[in-house]
């Protein structure tokens, strides 16, 4: 009941005001805004940077809320308060894709029951490959699904607990399962858009354009969106990247843009123009190599987001900054009305066995 005597707003700047953002380049001179920081300047309260409490709350009630927001996550304590769309819901929780306690996935649909199979998209959450929970993420399940989609998202595991490729065969493992699963939710195991933001994105590109990884099974893969992701971070300059990908014996295969090729699936590559965590070249770098190769992708930026911005546009309370979330529904919708003979596909290859091969802003 405390909590329904703050205004949204004041709530979503505190709640995510714990944790900080860490900077992906050693010597990098700009320190990256808080969260909360970040939100209040989403919702226009105050600039990135500059965010502070214009009326400040008496201790006897600042302290309990402070104490019972700092215990969540700061993803999820957003995802707990922002309003959800109604067109979506959450239909499967905790399904169990490869045994391990980080190797689960939640499911969201349509509310209305829809006549045909719905096109699928698996989103992969970011959070710099150390941390994150699919639970922080329903906003952007149900926004989805709302639009007509079947919605996957998946946990992973995360770094120290494994380096490159772990998540990358987590991923292939949730993907391998709603193939085989997704019937059950009313799902089209053909018509899969994977999508992600941060080093979420970089895992579906990965998944998307890598053949290792998925095998036979990326010949249902439609489409790839990518929401501030890393593709081309090469030296790996940070403690993240070298933490994350230091220990692979190629780190040119570490890469997204290393996979470009005629076959990959169409992409659809989202920049936030005020990011200073995975800078947008990235994503033109990406888009160049895509288009060398006679593969087909699209830049869209958005002046006035950051790097969380982006992400956080999908939340319904947020739209009003950019288009994000209509963007990514068109897109997917499509390329899911492609057939499957309208793509060439080079020959599959196994997929890679178990083993640790070893992001960067650029």
């Amino acid at each position: 009941m405390l909590l329904l005597l703050f205004p949204l707003p004041l709530l979503l700047r505190i709640a995510l005001s714990f944790a900080r953002v860490p900077a992906l380049n050693e010597g990098d001179s700009q320190s990256f805004p808080r969260f909360g920081e970040v939100v209040a300047a989403l919702v226009g309260m105050n600039e990135p940077g500059g965010a502070t409490i214009s009326r400040p709350m008496h201790p006897r009630f600042a302290l309990p809320l402070v104490a019972l927001l700092a215990s969540c996550s700061p993803l999820k304590t957003f995802n707990a308060l922002v309003p959800k769309d109604r067109g979506g819901a959450l239909v499967a929780r905790d399904q169990n894709f490869a045994g391990g306690e980080r190797q689960k996935l939640d499911l969201y649909a349509p509310r209305r029951p829809a006549e045909a199979k719905l096109p699928v998209i698996v989103f992969f959450y970011g959070g710099s490959w150390n941390s994150g929970v699919k639970e922080g993420y329903g906003f952007a399940g149900r926004a989805l699904a709302a639009h007509g989609f079947l919605v996957v998202i998946p946990d992973y595991r995360l770094v120290p607990e494994v380096r490159f490729p772990g998540f990358l065969e987590d991923g292939a493992a949730a993907v391998k399962w709603i193939r085989a699963n997704d019937a059950r939710f009313g799902g089209d195991p053909d018509r899969i858009v994977l999508a992600g933001h941060s080093a979420g994105a970089y895992n579906a590109a990965m998944l998307a354009f890598d053949p290792r990884w998925l095998a036979k099974d990326r010949e249902a893969v439609r489409g790839f969106v990518g929401l501030a992701g890393p593709y081309d971070f090469l030296p790996l300059d940070s403690p993240i990247t070298r933490a994350t990908f230091g220990n692979a014996p190629d780190l040119q295969a570490t890469q997204p843009v290393t996979f470009a090729s005629t076959d990959d699936p169409p992409a659809l590559l989202l920049v936030a123009a005020q990011d200073r965590l995975v800078y947008p070249r990235n994503s033109q770098r990406l888009a160049e190599a895509l288009r060398r190769s006679g593969a087909a992708a699209q830049i869209k930026t958005y002046p006035k987001l950051g790097h969380i911005g982006l992400v956080t546009a999908l939340a319904k309370p947020l739209r009003g900054k950019a288009p994000v979330l209509r963007d990514v529904a068109e897109f997917a919708r499509k390329v899911v009305a492609l057939g499957p003979t309208e793509r060439v596909h080079r020959p599959s290859v196994p997929a890679v066995a178990s083993k640790d091969i070893g992001y960067e802003r650029r």
